[in-house]
């Protein structure tokens, strides 16, 4: 059997289990890998290559990095490979119908979600925050809609109380990179016929922005608890501490529920198991946190060196 033609388009993190998977695999050939153009970062702003680059430059992959995925020029230099399939995994930007029609079976994209649901930008964390009982991936056909293509496979995973979202999102990156193998050559042989989403039951999961993690403490303790290891490790859930001559950021790691009550926001405990806070119903247990420019503590850390009393209030 001659390997399969795949243009793999990826540029975060998630997108590296598909492509290593690919890679590995005799029946595929990656002719060659589009990622976004390298971004500064840092102090000194330099220029940093997407995860999915430096991956492709570890298998000698040929890297195209187009400024916009529309570019006629580049659409022709993805034209004159004869692609068989196009593998599309968080890359980050709208393809045009042009690239879409362009090799003989499509693109297919891997979503973390059961779409139609969670629709967007950040389906891994949204599903957390929400208190779901469970999520997965989904290898979608590519239309020219925000990830509303028809469905050719579907793996659903339970989220457990020890996920976070990067815990989450490293579970996913792997249980879609199989995924994408096991659905490919099926779809290509026309075993797999694919299955419009359903009509009922769409969300949006908004891009999470830095305001997202601020605790307000006016919700009910589960929903804050869901909250904290959606957004962690970014942006981090985080509170402040009444100080002068400025409140101090206060970024919380870990949470457990308790079985508490009082004012939302109030400190009703604190002890070296940690710290008890009331919310608008029920309460958390502060167990690991970090103070603005200092190290992850440590409820017993934290305490030994910043002391901290029952009856102070976090801010909303």
């Amino acid at each position: 059997m001659t390997a399969l033609r795949i243009i793999f388009m990826g540029t975060a993190e998630l997108s590296c289990a598909s492509l290593e998977k690919l890679c590995g695999d005799p029946r595929f050939q990656v002719v060659a890998v589009v990622t976004q153009p390298d971004k500064p970062k840092g102090r000194d702003l330099k220029l940093q290559p997407s995860p999915v680059k430096v991956l492709a430059q570890k298998f000698n992959l040929t890297v195209w990095q187009p400024l916009k995925a529309r570019d006629e020029n580049f659409i022709a230099e993805l034209r004159a490979l004869k692609p068989d399939l196009i593998v599309v995994v968080a890359y980050g930007q709208i393809l045009p119908q042009s690239v879409l029609d362009l090799p003989a079976h499509g693109c297919l994209n891997v979503h973390t979600s059961l779409l139609p649901k969670y629709r967007g930008a950040a389906p891994i964390q949204w599903a957390i925050a929400n208190g779901d009982a469970e999520t997965g991936v989904t290898i979608m056909k590519m239309d020219a809609g925000l990830d509303t293509g028809p469905v050719l496979a579907l793996r659903r995973t339970p989220i457990v109380p020890e996920d976070d979202s990067q815990i989450l999102h490293d579970r996913l990156a792997q249980l879609g990179a199989q995924l994408l193998v096991e659905t490919i050559l099926d779809y290509v042989a026309g075993k797999i016929r694919p299955q419009p989403q359903p009509a009922e039951g769409s969300t949006y999961a908004a891009k999470i922005k830095k305001e997202d993690g601020h605790i307000d403490w006016n919700l009910p303790a589960k929903r804050i608890w869901s909250r904290q290891r959606a957004f962690t490790p970014w942006p981090g859930a985080f509170t402040f501490l009444p100080a002068t001559p400025r409140p101090q950021l206060l970024k919380i790691w870990r949470l457990e529920l308790v079985e508490r009550s009082g004012p939302a926001g109030e400190v009703l405990s604190v002890d070296k198991d940690g710290i008890v806070v009331a919310c608008g119903e029920g309460a958390v247990r502060i167990l690991e946190l970090q103070l603005e420019g200092g190290k992850r503590l440590t409820c017993a850390q934290f305490l030994s060196g910043h002391p901290l009393k029952a009856g102070g209030v976090f801010a909303a």
